[in-house]
């Protein structure tokens, strides 16, 4: 096959090249075949007239589209193998000669990876980070535990008072009608968590149970619901009860009946421990992006806005996804905010980009520095995702798609990337205004599972080739 590559404009290559009339042909007859059943020509039976009879009724135009289709397939890969591009967009196609007898030439235009010119990398300069445990940070951990077992306890010789919960009935009204939206019942209310409107909460301070109150309040001025936003409006509101939160005593008791272990001293080294870790990880996922700004900082990246829209489509697809796990939809969630498809995917251009680039250049130092992901590296990988999961390796394997395969050896050189640049970056101790170099480590990289929350060495465009049918691109 004989490539032709110009580039039309930046990171855009258009390549000419042709299928022989032979091939060409095989593609004419799977067309054929394919479609021989919709033709009814006078004298045949609906689906058996040959195909010169076929191309003489029809002309043998009919069968070009499946045609161009299928001899697309076969060959726009090797096209691009031959041209030595890495295409990130889906292929525009014309066609600049068809007909039997004749080779079928192909003009294709597609985006590719943009050329990352690298800057400094190695011995950058990055702030010590590094978060530990307090004594604080235990103590709020604890609270939240004894929140979550907390009793609600009703409340009989008193009014509400701030931090209670009022059980209520409401309707809202603007200039006397009731408004849709504004009517709830025996809905529970804390008081002072800013649940409802700014003022609302607060007047019902001093009431009790059986009291009827009326709540002015006016909406602010940013309210989602237009219609309402900057209105005065009047909650008519019937106190059924109140019940006020009690939680229970950090004690040996607590501590055997929510945990595992059997004394409150237990129970809260357990806390420590695990604090320790989630500091420890968020140490190391902040010094990963440290690293990670100021390496992409530091290179020159003519962007693609096919590659920062794909990564939006991921970003915007994964909370989507998330948003469904929570019994809700996006069109619902949109209606709710007020905003349209093209804000929402707006908010997320700035993270998406950043990812994009990130990638890329990461991409470039592991290429440049010959950094690869070893077959004992992905097993190690493997046995981490088993163990998560709880299955059997040999599933694991069975259930991972070639493309899955392909992103965990992508991820792993990525990760091995970062601690590269992290062990050999300099890191300044602002405490202690010092300065002092890391020694480059040569440990295996850990395999690093996915999280939902991803960091930016994990968040990364997908750029594999995919084949594109001639009818998908058009």
């Amino acid at each position: 096959m004989s490539v032709k590559v110009e580039q039309v404009e930046k990171n855009v290559v258009k390549l000419t090249y042709e299928v022989s009339a032979e091939k060409f042909e095989a593609a004419m007859e799977k067309s054929y075949k394919k479609n021989v059943k919709n033709y009814n020509i006078p004298g045949f039976r609906k689906g058996k007239a040959p195909r010169k009879i076929v191309e003489k009724y029809y002309t043998e135009a009919v069968l070009y589209d499946d045609a161009v289709n299928f001899a697309f397939n076969d060959s726009y890969e090797d096209a691009v193998k031959e041209a030595g591009i890495e295409p990130v967009s889906h292929p525009e196609i014309d066609i600049e000669q068809i007909g039997s007898g004749k080779p079928l030439i192909f003009v294709v235009k597609v985006t590719v990876k943009p050329e990352v010119v690298l800057g400094e990398y190695i011995g950058i300069e990055i702030p010590k980070i590094e978060y530990t445990v307090t004594d604080e940070d235990i103590d709020n951990e604890i609270k939240s535990m004894l929140e979550k077992n907390a009793r609600m306890v009703p409340v009989e010789d008193r009014q509400v008072q701030n931090g209670d919960f009022a059980l209520i009935d409401f309707e809202g009204f603007v200039d006397g009608v009731a408004f849709e939206g504004g009517k709830g019942e025996n809905f529970t209310l804390e008081i002072g968590s800013g649940q409802f409107i700014p003022g609302f909460e607060e007047q019902l301070i001093g009431k009790g149970t059986g009291d009827e109150v009326e709540v002015n309040v006016t909406f602010p001025t940013e309210y989602h619901a237009a219609e309402l936003a900057g209105q005065n409006a009047v909650f008519k509101v019937l106190i059924h009860g109140i019940k006020e939160k009690q939680l229970p005593e950090f004690d040996d008791e607590f501590a055997q009946e929510t945990s595992s272990f059997d004394t409150a001293d237990a129970l809260k080294e357990n806390v420590k421990e695990k604090l320790a870790e989630q500091m420890e990880q968020k140490t190391k996922q902040e010094t990963e992006s440290a690293v990670i700004e100021k390496v992409v900082t530091n290179a020159q990246i003519d962007l693609p806005d096919v590659m920062v829209e794909s990564q939006i489509d991921n970003i915007a697809r994964d909370f989507e996804m998330r948003l469904t796990y929570q019994g809700m939809n996006l069109e619902s969630y949109l209606a709710y905010l007020g905003m349209d498809m093209e804000g929402f995917r707006a908010q997320f251009k700035e993270q998406a980009t950043r990812q994009v680039k990130s990638s890329l250049v990461l991409e470039a130092i592991a290429a440049k520095e010959g950094i690869t992901a070893s077959e004992e590296d992905f097993e190690a990988h493997l046995v981490s995702m088993a163990e998560q999961y709880k299955m059997e390796l040999e599933n694991i394997k069975k259930i991972l798609r070639p493309e899955d395969m392909d992103s965990i050896r992508e991820e792993l050189v990525f990760t091995k990337t970062v601690e590269m640049l992290i062990n050999k970056a300099v890191v300044k101790d602002e405490k202690k205004k010092e300065t002092k170099p890391k020694a480059a480590a040569k440990t295996k990289s850990a395999a690093k599972p996915k999280t939902e929350e991803k960091t930016e060495t994990e968040a990364k465009p997908k750029t594999t080739r995919k084949k594109k049918t001639a009818e998908e691109a058009e």
